[in-house]
Formats: C-alpha cells, sequence, structure tokens
C-alpha cells in the first residue's frame, strides 16, 4: 500500500469486469486493487485495450461490476442502486471525456452552466459562472458562440470547463488533451493540476500524451486489465 498522509477518495478493491458471455466473453479488468487519494492528480497509462476507460466508468459507477467494491468519498459506490448513484454522481464528480458531447443549440456558457442548472441553480448565477469558467480555459471571447462556430480544441476547453464548473470533489478525465494542441494542453493541464491539489478533491487522468506526465503526482500502469506498477512523479526542482 501507498504511505500517503491524504484519505482515499477512491479505494477500488478486487474490480472484475467482463464483456459478452460464454465463448465471446472478454473480461478486461482482472482484479484491481487501486487508492486515489484526496489531494492528487492520478495518471492512468497503458496500451489500447488494456481496459483504462471501463476502470473509469467503474469508478464513477457507470458501469456495473462483476466482482470487487469500490468506495467514493467513502460511499460503497459500487453497492448503491442505480437512482442513487446517479444522484451521488451528480453531486460529486465531473467527467471529461474524448467526445465533447456539445448540446449544438446552445452557446458555450450555456453549455458549461448545465452541471449547474442540473443543481437548481438560478440561471443567471449559473451563467455568471460558466463564463467565469470558460475565462479560466482561455475562452472569454467565445462564451455567445455556438459549438459549430468553435473549433474541435475550443470545443474540448467548453467540455472542460462544463466538468469544472460544478467543483466536483472527484473529476474523472478520459485523453483530456487529445483535441489540443501544445499550448492549450499546457494551460489545461496547469488547471486540472490546481484542481487535484486541493486537499479536498481529486482528479484522475487516462492520458498517452507524455507531455502532461508532469502534471502528475502518481502514474498507475494498466497492462492486460491488470495495475502492474505505481510510481510517483518526480518534477523539476523536488526531491
Amino acid at each position: 500500500m501507498d504511505d500517503h498522509t491524504q484519505p482515499a477518495a477512491v479505494r477500488a478493491r478486487g474490480i472484475v469486469k467482463s464483456f459478452g458471455t460464454g465463448d465471446t466473453q472478454v473480461t478486461v479488468l482482472r482484479g484491481i486493487d487501486l487508492d486515489i487519494y484526496l489531494g492528487e492528480m492520478l495518471l492512468l497509462v497503458g496500451e489500447s485495450g488494456g481496459g483504462k476507460t471501463t476502470l473509469l466508468s467503474a469508478i464513477a459507477g457507470i458501469l456495473d461490476i462483476d466482482a470487487g467494491d469500490i468506495d467514493v468519498l467513502g460511499v460503497p459506490l459500487s453497492r448503491l442502486p442505480p437512482g442513487k448513484r446517479t444522484v451521488f454522481r451528480g453531486q460529486t464528480m465531473g467527467f471529461i471525456y474524448q467526445q465533447f458531447n456539445l448540446l449544438p443549440a446552445l452557446t458555450a456558457a450555456e453549455n458549461v452552466a448545465i452541471p449547474l442548472l442540473i443543481q437548481k441553480i438560478g440561471r443567471h448565477e449559473a451563467i455568471q459562472r460558466a463564463r467565469a469558467m470558460l475565462d479560466r480555459v482561455g475562452l472569454e471571447d467565445r462564451t455567445e458562440f455556438l459549438p459549430k462556430n468553435l473549433s474541435g480544441g475550443q470545443q474540448q476547453r467548453v467540455a472542460i470547463a462544463r466538468a469544472l464548473v460544478n467543483e466536483p470533489r472527484l473529476l474523472i478525465c478520459d485523453e483530456p488533451t487529445a483535441a489540443l494542441d501544445g499550448p492549450n494542453g499546457q494551460k489545461v493541464m496547469a488547471l486540472l493540476r490546481e484542481v487535484g491539489r486541493s486537499p479536498d478533491r481529486c482528479v484522475v487522468v487516462v492520458t498517452h500524451d507524455s507531455r502532461v506526465f508532469q502534471y502528475g503526482d502518481r502514474m498507475a500502469r494498466l497492462t492486460d486489465g491488470r495495475i502492474v506498477g505505481i510510481e510517483s512523479i518526480v518534477r523539476e526542482g523536488t526531491a
């Protein structure tokens, strides 16, 4: 086990997940044990098909697991009924996916405000907070643009702002820099790093982008459905 001063935001034990049945069954997760701590950014790396996205979906409670237990922020997520799981997810988690999933008829600010509106925040306050978050990802001049009038990288930053706007305690990111150029990727990772440093929040990132490794605190390597190693990341200027 890791020697860590912060409590675990996510505690996964013996996680098994298969797809299909009989001769076509494929086991994607094979007994995963993993802790993700408050105050850190954990990077999940490994070859395509190794189970990284499946593990993210299990941690989020989007996928039911076949065996094991997952506790998130002290709640036994894997044992909650689907309805309570959905409510818990909306109150505590933010998601950044490779697909932007923006609503085409809404402006950038309106898309970002959606999680706040779901939480019954008033429209005026929600839009103001959405604009402030768009400013933080460098889109202060695009708040009233529709998705079709934004580049792919700009749409990705709108999706990132939407994931951050309700200040989730657990932020789950699947290739968050995939559509971004170098400077914007660095800006986004610095923002995610800032989120991860908060003592009551944490960030988990699936990535193939070696440029972002420097922003993580630990790196977990997934191969063939198993975690084969976890290492601390030493940044320049640190011991």
